[in-house]
């Protein structure tokens, strides 16, 4: 029973310490051994998703026309707005998880329609969502990729422009029928 305990934490410490680079060739090495238990026991998960090298942020920009000809605009997620904290983070991935799908808008014509069955099903999710939330009758969605500045551009007070991807303009049914 020790031994099962001793190979169990250090397959639980291992896994972190081998993910994606940074790591080291040796935690690569020493993990080898132990890729059958975790990935029975699932203990590969990504635990740099927040590390020293986490990638830019994703929100889902959008702006909403409501029955009285007005417009309302916001994102999401959004930290101000979604209450309790679950639901910032479950919003925030759905984000990444859209963001992981739609090509960049320098991408290619042909792969960018090639993926669109992937993450448009989950867009019209979030705009299904959204109208029906506002009471809106059209809203068009734009994935807006967060620019992260190096060390050097934050010590000299820069940075760069946000990435800004649309995802389309969608209307309720109701509003299509008129």
């Amino acid at each position: 029973m020790s031994l099962a305990l001793l190979v169990y934490f250090a397959a639980v410490i291992i896994a972190p310490l081998s993910g994606p680079p940074p790591a080291s060739e040796l935690s690569q090495v020493i993990l080898q051994p132990f890729r059958p238990l975790l990935g029975a026991l699932y203990l590969g998960h990504g635990y740099r998703f927040f590390a020293p090298d986490p990638g830019p942020g994703h929100t889902i920009r959008w702006t909403i026309a409501l029955p009285d000809g007005s417009t309302r605009t916001g994102k999401t997620p959004d930290a101000e707005s979604d209450w309790p904290r679950l639901m910032y983070h479950r919003r925030f991935m759905v984000a990444e998880k859209i963001a992981v799908l739609v090509p960049p808008p320098f991408a290619p014509a042909e792969a960018r329609e090639a993926a669109k069955g992937d993450w448009l099903p989950l867009v019209k999710g979030v705009a299904s969502n959204l109208l029906r939330s506002t009471g809106g009758t059209r809203i068009t969605l734009e994935l807006v990729e967060h620019y992260l500045p190096g060390p050097q551009e934050i010590v000299a007070g820069t940075s760069g422009e946000d990435l800004v991807t649309p995802l389309g303009t969608f209307a309720r049914r109701e509003a299509l029928r008129k």
